[in-house]
């Protein structure tokens, strides 16, 4: 068995090569350890190699993106015949109408998309059609919950005890963000229908939209009540304020996403992830009467949009055919083996006696090694403790050959099998263990 990090020579070199070249070795945050990341060199199925040729269960496929694992047949396929047809061009071509015409069959409560080159430039399109649209500058967001790289969206991200009170106070996640960000967004706890209507009641005729994931990853992966959803949609709506749900993550729990689910229709919605098939993408849809604020048939609109690669057809015929062979057989397959997960990750916690939950829906869930109830960011908000037997986890697991997310994401692929997944809970099992003996 590998132990990281004496066991990955070539990852340490590697990035020992990155440092020159990049800050800290790193071009992305969210892959960073300490005291190296491990670098990938291949990927086939629900199963990735590294540069030392060790081999790991994928379970967190990209942060959630690569839905079909690696190689799926018909995605080679697409990206295969296309490229030698051109990769981007500075017209449209008819992939992103097909693409367009799928997802929108799927959202019932979406008239019209429009294509971008990531979840955070969704999301970012979703808060700016909102103020375009309502001509107000506020939005409401969730305490904890991440929303891509956009100052307005990354308020309040790591909300820490010292700012929570009953309303939490807009903090900033990065350096030098301008105060007029944080006057500009309004955070409430997640799950809270009151604290809602109090924002409302006070800033209730500033407010553009309400920002919410119905299923926040960086907030603990707890779904949201559809009480609190359908209060939500009424309070805003009842203000002149939108609704902008956030399913880059959550879109792979159905057919037609997380609102699909809850039954809920929101005025916009964020996509990106798997939406693309494993190339970068991003997309926004919302009510004809809202995405109007992008036409530009009658001159310039009210909110001009562009970007280079946006809707290049390399992209769009690699999530075709990712989204076509998301059907709901597929759907009940990852359900499964994701109840199977999550029931035995529940069991061994409760049978090694060791303070913990496992949360989440579909093909996500996560772990949280606390004992109290969870409902919300704060009733997970690692202690030391809880900071240490999580980072113990994510090293455990490397080391029985499963990549999970260093904060307890776990994201499935099509691809695993009951047998798959019975050999990662054995791993996770196993490093439970040794996290008991080690208190």
């Amino acid at each position: 068995m590998p132990t990281y990090p004496d066991s990955f020579p070539a990852s340490r070199r590697l990035f020992e090569r990155a440092c020159k070249v990049m800050p800290g070795g790193n071009t992305r945050t969210t892959v960073f350890l300490d005291p190296f990341p491990i670098y990938a060199v291949r990927g086939e199925g629900c199963r990735v190699w590294d540069a030392d040729g060790q081999v790991f269960y994928d379970c967190i496929n990209n942060f959630t993106a690569m839905i079909h694992g690696y190689g799926q047949p018909e995605q080679v396929a697409e990206v295969a015949a296309q490229l030698p047809l051109g990769t981007a061009f500075g017209a449209p071509t008819e992939s992103e109408i097909e693409l367009a015409e799928l997802l929108i069959g799927r959202l019932p409560a979406m008239d019209q998309i429009r294509f971008a080159n990531s979840g955070t430039e969704g999301v970012m399109m979703a808060i700016k059609a909102a103020r375009a649209f309502t001509g107000r500058p506020k939005i409401v967001k969730i305490e904890g919950a991440y929303h891509g790289s956009y100052d307005f969206a990354e308020v309040s991200l790591d909300s820490a005890p010292g700012n929570w009170g009953d309303l939490p106070a807009s903090t900033a996640y990065a350096r030098g963000t301008p105060a007029g960000v944080l006057a500009d967004v309004i955070v409430v706890p997640f799950n809270d229908t009151e604290a809602l209507r109090a924002v409302f009641a006070r800033d209730g005729e500033t407010i553009a939209a309400v920002l919410i994931d119905p299923m926040p990853n960086r907030a603990g992966l707890i779904p949201a009540r559809k009480d609190y959803l359908e209060a939500m949609a009424q309070i805003a709506r009842d203000a002149g304020a939108l609704v902008i749900f956030d399913e880059v993550i959550s879109f792979r729990l159905g057919h037609s996403g997380a609102q699909g689910l809850w039954g809920i229709r929101p005025d916009l919605t964020a996509l990106g992830k798997i939406i693309g098939g494993g190339f970068p993408v991003g997309a926004v849809a919302g009510r004809a009467e809202v995405m109007a604020v992008f036409d530009p048939t009658s001159g310039k609109p009210a909110l001009p949009h562009g970007g280079t690669f946006t809707a290049n057809p390399v992209t769009m015929r690699a999530g075709l055919a990712a989204m076509r062979a998301l059907t709901p057989a597929a759907f009940t397959h990852l359900e499964s083996l994701g109840d199977f997960l999550r029931d035995g990750i529940n069991a061994a916690l409760a049978r090694l006696s060791l303070p913990g939950r496992c949360v989440g829906l579909g093909s996500l869930f996560k772990v949280h090694f606390t004992a109290q109830p969870i409902t919300d960011y704060r009733s997970v908000y690692p202690g030391p403790v809880e900071k240490r037997r999580l980072g113990a986890f994510h090293r455990g697991l490397l080391d029985r050959g499963v990549l999970s997310a260093s904060y307890g994401l776990f994201a499935l692929s099509t691809p695993m099998t009951r047998t798959d997944a019975a050999e990662i809970l054995a791993a996770i099992e196993d490093t439970l263990g040794e996290i008991a003996r080690e208190g």
